[in-house]
């Protein structure tokens, strides 16, 4: 479906990681999560990490048109090992925290990581234009980012842009991980709340968990379709909540030609998620 805007969010357990292809064939991701491909959470590199930078390469795209670092928390950034491979053109990522603010917000064991974020968000310094259509194509890709500015800066998560992408009257919200304090003051930005009403698909913040849950933000949004990446043990995960608050969407099956009405998808369970935004409604696929 080329003329399609075509999202992938990627299973990569603990982390955050996905791939948009715009209506024209523009190439971006938002974070670099990767995922334990041995399933034990072991530990990070070496060859039991699964890449989607790399992926992405040795499927033959070989350069990215922006890639967005919602925060520099580890578990957004690890592919970032990667990131030179894919010759980006724009980096967009939160621009006001200092490196000190940086490395203080994440395990001292995390600083070469985190090291070499630094040094790639030194090197590009022009983010991508935000709230304009990045396609020629009718209908046009709306391509819009909040961020708070307000929030402690001691806590990363509720530094995160958020990420709204529209196309053929679908929107798809990928938001980071923002707690309850950047997701209120969030709703008092303007246009922020418009993009939510027309939200068909959100990224549950902080990967499902209760931290990342705020009811003020339902009262606007009503997504057919919540997509979870925290495990399914323990009480991290709020599942519940997240499937009380969507109306459901048809969602098949890449292995079978069965169709079923969905609320949740978890990428733990399901695996990597296709979703395409057509003129003729949304299509969803999980492996």
């Amino acid at each position: 479906m080329p003329n399609d805007l075509y999202i992938r969010i990627w299973d990569v357990q603990h982390g955050s990681a996905a791939y948009v292809r715009t209506p024209e064939g523009r190439h971006m991701v938002v974070d670099l999560g990767v995922g334990d491909i041995t399933g034990n959470n072991a530990g990070r590199a070496g060859d039991e990490w699964f890449s989607p930078l790399k992926c992405l390469r040795d499927n033959g795209i070989t350069q990215l048109d922006n890639v967005i670092i919602t925060h520099p928390h580890t578990d957004h950034v690890d592919d970032i090992e990667e990131f030179y491979n894919m010759n980006p053109l724009v980096l967009t990522t939160p621009r006001h925290l200092t490196d000190e603010e940086v490395l203080n917000g994440n395990p001292r064991r995390d600083n070469n990581i985190l090291g070499k974020y630094l040094e790639i968000r030194k090197r590009y310094s022009a983010p991508m234009p935000s709230g304009t259509g990045v396609s020629s194509e009718k209908p046009s890709l709306d391509f819009t980012t909040f961020s708070p500015i307000n929030c402690a800066k001691s806590n990363l998560n509720n530094q995160s842009i958020v990420v709204f992408l529209s196309y053929a009257g679908s929107t798809i919200c990928i938001p980071g991980d923002p707690e309850g304090a950047a997701w209120r003051e969030l709703l008092d930005q303007p246009g922020f709340i418009g993009y939510l009403k027309k939200t068909d698909i959100l990224v549950a913040s902080h990967h499902g968990r209760e931290s990342g849950f705020c009811e003020d933000i339902f009262e606007h949004c009503k997504p057919k379709l919540v997509v979870i990446s925290d495990g399914q043990r323990g009480t991290t995960c709020v599942r519940e909540k997240y499937y009380q608050k969507a109306t459901g969407l048809s969602v098949g099956s890449h292995s079978n030609t069965s169709w079923e009405t969905r609320y949740c998808l978890t990428t733990r369970r399901d695996g990597s998620i296709d979703i395409w935004f057509t003129n003729d409604g949304i299509v969803v696929k999980t492996e």
